[in-house]
């Protein structure tokens, strides 16, 4: 009992990212062809959700002024937004795996229920607060998750909306592209802010936290969205006619992913080999896991939708990268539940 409460008083709201990250993964080995895999990480990944649910709702039930209080903090508030994201995600898999479209249909409507809810409740608290934190101490790659959360709306709808029949096809469709290009000005406005953030102000170790790869993961989701977009386009006439703009909004987004990777990386050394701070497991490393296993997914996808055959290395490259870089992160999961499971047991010293 002490260790569920201790789960729960600590949960971070960010901590729905090992959905995200399972989540993308299984979807990514799904269109490779390792079904398997990707169908055990869907009923894992449902299991990671319903636990996750759980400990939320504790945390709520018990800890409330501390779960609220994370809503009006500039580090910890976007976290939320990873709970659209985990729903989307999963609703994805239940399309792309197991064909369950109604199954897919609840969990779309959860995830827009909780992208009306927690953004505008979330920005909201930020705005009004009058002790606002510093844009050198406040902004980070985790604000790029309403992004992420936003565009997995407009996947999930795109992804329904290709086996829905008439109108709700185009219904769901255009639904999709709105929040297609809703996501795409959220990504200018806060990666101007994460950008200036990096060049203008001192940059320390411990700033470059592991969601600072949701820089490329947003734009990831986003090359995604566009290109399941551009493949409902033959049954959407208001998407064939701007399938043009589409398609290069679509090879936008992922060059500036692609952009992004050999950025964090060089960073990513410097922190860890040059400046020499400890891998240590912390929840936001889902955040680093989720990018890399979208950038496989979107590019595999991209590459069907547009017919780019050349880029069909890239995919299995960043496929095995991200699992990966999920089994040590799961390892690390593992190791630390079991220190915490003896701390609890021997009580405070």
């Amino acid at each position: 009992m002490k260790l569920l409460t201790a789960a729960a008083r600590d949960l971070p709201p960010a901590y729905f990212a090992l959905v995200m990250a399972t989540g993308i993964i299984s979807i990514a080995a799904h269109m490779l062809g390792l079904h398997l895999v990707g169908r055990a990480l869907l009923y894992l990944n449902g299991v990671f959700y319903a636990v996750l649910w759980l400990l939320n709702g504790l945390r709520l039930t018990w800890f409330t002024r501390r779960m609220l209080a994370d809503m009006t903090d500039a580090a910890r508030g976007p976290g939320y937004f990873t709970w659209i994201a985990a729903t989307s995600v999963l609703g994805g898999q239940c399309v792309a795996i197991e064909y369950a479209y109604w199954v897919a249909t609840a969990l779309f409507v959860l995830a827009s229920l909780l992208w009306l809810g927690l953004s505008y409740t979330v920005l909201a608290s930020l705005a009004i607060r009058s002790d606002k934190s510093t844009l050198a101490s406040g902004i980070n790659g985790g604000w790029l998750l309403i992004v992420v959360a936003t565009q997995s709306i407009a996947v999930l709808a795109a992804d329904i909306g290709a086996h829905w029949p008439q109108p709700f096809r185009l219904d769901l469709n255009f639904l999709a592209l709105a929040m297609w290009l809703a996501g795409g000005m959220l990504y200018v406005w806060v990666s101007t802010l994460i950008f200036y953030r990096y060049f203008f102000f001192e940059l320390v170790p411990a700033d470059l936290m592991p969601t600072y790869w949701i820089d490329m993961g947003a734009t990831a989701i986003s090359t995604l969205a566009g290109s399941l977009l551009i493949t409902n386009s033959a049954h959407a006439p208001y998407l064939h006619s701007v399938r043009p703009f589409l398609e290069g909004m679509t090879v936008f987004y992922w060059a500036v992913g692609s952009w992004w990777i050999p950025l964090l990386l060089l960073l990513g050394f410097w922190q860890h080999v040059i400046r020499r701070v400890p891998l240590v497991y912390n929840p936001l490393y889902w955040g680093l896991v989720f990018p890399l296993g979208m950038y496989a997914a979107a590019t595999e996808h991209m590459s069907r939708s547009m017919k780019l055959s050349f880029l069909w290395f890239i995919p299995d490259i960043f496929f095995c990268l991200a699992l990966l870089a999920w089994g040590i992160t799961l390892f690390g999961l593992l190791r630390h539940m079991a220190v915490a499971g003896k701390s609890a047991a021997r009580g405070p010293s």
